[in-house]
């Protein structure tokens, strides 16, 4: 059975992301890259080990990367191995986009769970 790895981002909207982020730059020492919000680096455990991050990442109101869901925010999940989890989702009965993107960070895919809150998949790309 497929589980997710961890947290790879948490994204969320707001009126004013540039100022929110200035906010916690100044009252949490949080620096944001212009593209990709704030990165936490940090090591997956033992026996890996490998270097890994998650993303903090203030939207825009008005980003429609969070639809079909409502939610003002969407999380994002680290996973091994995408299709075999978007395979298991649908063999659930769980709500799945069809779409697949792939970036040279890695494979992305959305499900929705039952409250109607889109969430996204990440699976990094291997060190191979």
């Amino acid at each position: 059975m497929e589980r997710v790895k961890g947290i790879g981002g948490i994204f969320f909207k707001s009126k004013a992301p540039e100022a929110l982020k200035a906010w916690y730059h100044k009252h949490l020492g949080i620096t944001s890259t212009p593209d990709r919000g704030m990165i936490f680096e940090w090591r997956e455990p033992k026996p890996s080990e490998k270097n890994a991050f998650t993303v903090w990442a203030p939207f825009p109101e008005d980003t429609d990367y969070f639809e079909p869901g409502p939610a003002t925010f969407m999380i994002n999940f680290r996973v091994a191995n995408l299709d075999r989890m978007l395979d298991q989702l649908r063999a659930a009965g769980v709500q799945v986009d069809d779409r697949v993107e792939e970036y040279s960070y890695g494979r992305f895919g959305w499900a929705t769970d039952p409250d109607g809150n889109r969430f996204e998949l990440w699976e990094p790309p291997s060190e191979g």
